[in-house]
């Protein structure tokens, strides 16, 4: 009879290592910007990271050619995702080449027009602002609206926001003022408003920081009582000096909520010694979000299933979700614009589960 030959030693598979390229401008006039979001992502590497997880910082030199080559170099190394790069117009050279490779990519940039076909937005975008602070509105009675929106590309996504979450509700917009996004004097677009003769229950106002102000301002001088009438506005005035104008004092808008942000940034000034830009934590969301599903699935961690789940991941800014369309989807607070800093009114949902979707 013969003898089996010996069985073949059995050799360990080593686990893949799962390169992720982060591309932000790290030199040129943004260069500050661009390091203080790799900051961030270190910040999640060691909280989060596994030995498994390589990230390949790659300099975009903030032009669209910059974040093409950079996208190249980090496909040819063998990058499995792409975090960044932060402009639109980067964000556009950079999505062909990943999409050619099959890797995805989640975008710091907030221009929506950039999502779809395996890239994410994950800056912040006034659509779900909108629903969120509408639907709050309603739960207080408020049914009836007026949009005061600038002739551009934001303007136009709140007052459809506005438009469509009414629809949805029950409400109605009873008049859309558009006005000139360069036009100095605020009085004119306010004035738009109170001579159509309608009598509103909000005014929606599609605009932040000082213009923001100037229109709170403008209406009320020209006869927008603040006490009757409520100023509603978006993630914009996620800015703690808003509430120096006393005609934004008890205005509603949506954003995320505060209190975890605030640990985020204080612990990011303890690590760094300077304080992080507001949208460092997109960095630190996405480079957790590309750790924590590597640990999850080593084979195959960012595929569009494990990308998409709908419950989400909760971030810095809260909970959030990456939709198939390439939109995220966050759950938001409502705030009330106060002399000192917002107030939280309504606080963000644990769960999507909440929110009926």
């Amino acid at each position: 009879m013969t003898q089996a030959p010996p069985a073949a030693p059995v050799v360990p598979v080593e686990p893949q290592v799962a390169k992720v390229a982060i591309l932000l401008p790290l030199s040129g006039p943004n260069a500050q910007i661009g390091q203080s979001l790799l900051e961030a992502a270190q910040m999640a590497l060691f909280d989060l990271a596994g030995d498994r997880f390589e990230l390949l910082p790659r300099d975009t030199k903030g032009t669209p050619n910059g974040a093409a080559d950079a996208a190249r170099q980090a496909v040819s190394e063998g990058a499995r995702l792409i975090l960044g790069p932060l402009f639109a117009a980067d964000v556009a050279a950079v999505r062909p080449i990943a999409q050619n490779a099959n890797v995805e990519v989640l975008a710091f940039t907030n221009d929506w027009t950039q999502a779809g076909n395996g890239t994410y937005v994950m800056g912040f975008v006034p659509g779900d602002q909108v629903n969120r602070v509408v639907g709050f509105a309603k739960s207080r009675g408020v049914t009836r609206y007026v949009a005061l929106a600038p002739r551009n590309a934001y303007g136009d996504a709140v007052v459809t926001a506005l438009q469509n979450t009414t629809r949805q509700l029950g409400g109605q917009v009873a008049q859309v003022e558009r006005y000139d996004p360069a036009v100095t004097d605020l009085s004119l677009p306010a004035k738009q408003v109170t001579q159509a003769g309608v009598q509103p229950q909000a005014v929606m106002l599609a605009e932040g920081g000082p213009r923001a102000q100037g229109l709170a301002n403008a209406l009320a001088a020209n006869g927008v009582n603040p006490q009757q009438v409520r100023l509603l506005g978006t993630g914009l005035w996620d800015d703690p000096t808003l509430g120096q104008e006393p005609a934004l004092n008890g205005a509603w808008f949506a954003a995320p909520a505060p209190q975890t942000r605030a640990d985020f940034e204080q612990r990011f000034e303890q690590t760094y010694g300077h304080k992080p830009p507001r949208i460092a934590t997109l960095s630190y969301d996405a480079t957790a979000i590309a750790a924590v599903l590597t640990k999850m699935n080593a084979a195959a961690p960012f595929d569009r299933t494990a990308l998409t789940n709908p419950s989400g991941f909760e971030g810095m800014d809260g909970l959030f979700r990456l939709r198939p369309n390439g939109q995220v989807e966050r759950a938001l607070a409502v705030l009330e614009v106060a002399p000192n800093g917002a107030r939280v009114l309504d606080p963000a949902p644990s769960s999507f589960e909440l929110l009926g979707q």
